[in-house]
């Protein structure tokens, strides 16, 4: 029995499964490992759902391994995911999740479970290095109370050196493993020649460390009788809690992305040319293709839909939950869900070039970029430091000869203290908590260094043909002609006869036509032949009686006619003019209110398009621009950018167009409409994913406060080291508060970072 009997067979969730046991399928959530003696395994990766307790794990692992070809399974009830080494030779996917689902639980393949796999250990090794530092810190402190509380001669030497000992010991597993992170990253910027953060903060580690030793040691000696292990084990536990929460908000980024792929469905439902549907990869999916998607499932490609009206449930794309209404000729995105009824799709984009994948893509892209206001600290931070060990070097000679107990003291607090964490922080923490934001609302950066620009700019230029307008027409009057009151008598008659016509164009014009069309009229007129499409004229067919009848442009129905300006179809019987049909392009849904809030905040918008005037001046005045750029050619869109530009005015360009993506690339910011075209997302620093130009509002809103936030880090970084050096170097702030005032500092930039995302 080959393989399709076999799934024609199966039901359709069975027949699904088959699709993992493709190879091209199983490379995300599957590796080949080595078992020795030339024989390779293969380990696959799964998610599970339907566990309510610790015991789900042995149930699912006995179904497991009740597999043929099934060497080991492991369970996780904590975080529902199952690890099986299988034998390729005797076994499949499709069997291991059958048999998870036998047992009454349910399973799909883990693509993301290698990167999850990274963080879960980069966070548990994290974790463990904070918890170790933060308990000995305790203890620590503990022993070095009563040196702190005791009047002179209340603490036996012999008492004090025990507990000094005592401390030495427990500063041990900080300095070999908590602060481990710290002398890797200062011997890695050592051996690149130059200098990094981490460098004073090992500097000031290793310097307390040493010279409290050899206060344990040899009291009395070189390095005197004061130990600071308690300032050590302090000042690692506290930065080593603020990198804690910095990781922590750059896994939920990660996790929030590998979300994004989840909602791609694995297998889609292909229709034959004869018809039937089959169970294949989305892998295996290409522009044309036709596809059946139930209720309940994603959309596996972006695409039109076909035959049935459902909702689509869009939020991964647009922020908002409410399901969105589709109907024949709408388009649907990858990743959607499909929440109304069961329909039928025609695949348009698939892979890479989906919006679902672009998003990802985008934002991985900006996540991992350095934001030129980070660069300018970067530069900033080479200077600082060599001037913080300059400065803590003088320090410790001047009080040398002021008090040589207190030199080696205050060298390390002003080594701490100086720290430029939160001045690193300021501005990528506030840029990427901002992209963070922004995408959650619709709005997807592929440059950081956008958000400054969109803060600042005082000149947008907007595209009118698929950005301020939707790519389709919108009717809007219907006329009859003299001799169409004679001959057809009613509206009615004219829908009827022109939708006869309409439905055998795909025209834009036609299919407006058709949609605009009320429920109501009368049925097309029927025994019509001889249907024709003459391209960039209209349709044509005659009626049961020979007459000929005409939908199309006004000089091609009736000579005599000429159009009004607006988009028109006009409908005609023998080379005369029946009815008129009115169209009008249709507005994005917030355009008016997006550019009025636009203007409302002091920012210039120029209506940048390549139509004719009329046309161009008639839109601006339906959303209130005054300023217009019509009958633009790419070369005249690139020079009035340029003079913009000339001016001394940062301007951001928003089109969707092929022809927009030089004018796109050449103005200091530039966003895309998610539907466009590939080349114009391409060369943008942001695509709207929503569509909305409402969001394009609240990005510049967004964009100026997180630009407000980087300042007001980098200005309280700036007075933290203004007030606290100076402390420092007077012997003013002991080390372990200098610990503590650094620490605090940078966590204070995090937590106020995080407001950009709201």
């Amino acid at each position: 029995m080959n393989r399709a009997t076999a799934a024609a067979e199966l039901s359709p969730a069975e027949a699904a499964l088959l699709v993992l046991d493709d190879p091209l399928e199983q490379g995300p959530f599957t590796r080949s490992i080595d078992a020795g003696g030339g024989l390779r395994l293969a380990e696959s990766a799964l998610q599970l759902s339907g566990m309510h307790c610790a015991a789900c794990s042995g149930i699912i692992e006995r179904a497991l391994m009740g597999v043929p070809g099934v060497r080991a399974a492991r369970v996780s009830a904590a975080g529902q995911r199952a690890t099986v080494t299988w034998d390729p030779a005797a076994t499949k996917p499709s069997l291991l999740i059958h048999a998870v689902r036998r047992a009454g639980y349910d399973a799909v393949p883990d693509a993301a479970a290698p990167g999850r796999a990274l963080r879960r250990a980069e966070h548990r090794q994290a974790l463990w290095r904070l918890f170790v530092a933060s308990f000995c810190a305790m203890q620590v402190m503990m022993f070095a109370t009563p040196s702190y509380v005791a009047g002179p001669g209340e603490l036996a030497p012999d008492l004090r050196q025990l507990l000094n000992w005592g401390s030495w010991l427990l500063s041990l597993p900080v300095l070999l493993f908590s602060a481990g992170p710290f002398f890797g990253g200062a011997w890695r910027s050592l051996r690149q020649r130059r200098i990094g953060m981490d460098v004073p903060v090992a500097l000031g580690v290793a310097i307390t460390f040493v010279a409290s030793s050899g206060a344990t040691f040899d009291p009395g000696g070189a390095f005197g009788d004061e130990v600071w292990f308690d300032s050590l084990t302090m000042f690692v536990s506290f930065l080593l809690g603020a990198r804690y929460l910095e990781l922590g908000a750059r896994h939920r980024a990660a996790a929030a992305l590998e979300g994004a792929l989840a909602q791609l469905p694995e297998t889609a439902w292909r229709l034959a040319p004869d018809g039937s549907a089959e169970a294949v990869s989305a892998h295996r999916l290409r522009p044309g293709d036709r596809v059946r998607v139930p209720v309940g499932q994603a959309f596996p490609a972006d695409g039109t839909l076909e035959q049935g009206a459902t909702r689509a449930d869009e939020a991964l794309l647009s922020g908002e939950s409410a399901p969105v209404e589709k109907s024949p000729g709408d388009d649907v995105v990858a990743g959607s869900l499909n929440l109304g009824a069961p329909v039928l799709m025609q695949v348009r984009r698939v892979g890479g070039d989906t919006r679902v994948q672009a998003i990802v893509e985008m934002m991985r892209g900006a996540l991992s970029q350095r934001p030129a206001l980070a660069r300018l600290a970067d530069r900033w931070a080479g200077p600082f430091l060599w001037s913080v060990l300059a400065l803590a070097g003088l320090s410790a000679l001047g009080w040398y000869f002021i008090d040589p107990s207190r030199a080696l003291p205050v060298a390390v607090a002003v080594l701490i203290v100086t720290c430029p964490c939160a001045l690193s922080l300021a501005a990528p923490a506030a840029l990427v908590a901002a992209a963070s934001g922004l995408a959650r609302r619709g709005v997807l950066l592929q440059r950081l260094d956008a958000i400054e620009v969109l803060a600042d700019a005082g000149q947008f230029f907007f595209d009118k043909t698929g950005t301020l307008t939707e790519d389709r027409l919108e009717w809007r009057s219907l006329q009859l002609s003299p001799a169409g009151q004679e001959v057809l008598g009613s509206e009615d008659a004219a829908w009827s006869a022109a939708a006869a016509l309409a439905t055998w164009s795909n025209h834009p014009l036609s299919r407006a036509l058709v949609e605009a069309r009320p429920q109501d009229a009368s049925p097309a007129p029927a025994g019509w032949s001889d249907f024709a499409e003459h391209p960039g004229l209209g349709v044509q067919a005659l009626d049961e009686q020979g007459r000929c009848w005409r939908l199309g442009a006004a000089a091609w129905v009736d000579a005599a006619q000429a159009g009004d300006g607006d988009a028109q179809v006009w409908l005609g019987r023998d080379g005369r003019a029946l009815a008129a049909f009115g169209f009008e392009e249709k507005l994005r849904p917030g355009t008016a209110e997006a550019l009025q809030g636009l203007r409302d905040e002091g920012v210039r918008v120029t209506l940048l398009t390549g139509d004719a005037l009329p046309r161009a001046q008639a839109l601006a005045a339906r959303v209130g621009l005054d300023e217009v750029i019509a009958a633009a050619t790419p070369e005249a869109k690139l020079a009035a950018v340029a003079a913009a530009q000339a001016r001394g005015q940062h301007v951001v360009m928003i089109g969707d167009g092929i022809n927009d993506a030089p004018v796109l690339a050449r103005a200091d910011a530039s966003l895309a409409m998610g539907q466009g075209a590939l080349v114009a997302r391409t060369h943008a620093d942001a695509v709207i994913t929503s569509n909305d130009l409402a969001d394009v509002l609240r990005a510049r809103r967004g964009a100026r406060k997180a630009v407000a936030i980087v300042r007001q880090n980098v200005a309280w970084a700036m007075v933290y080291n203004a007030l606290a050096i100076p402390m420092a170097v007077v012997g003013w702030l002991p080390p372990w508060a200098a610990g503590l005032g650094m620490a605090l500092s940078s966590l204070g930039v995090v937590f106020n970072a995080m407001r950009a995302a709201r």
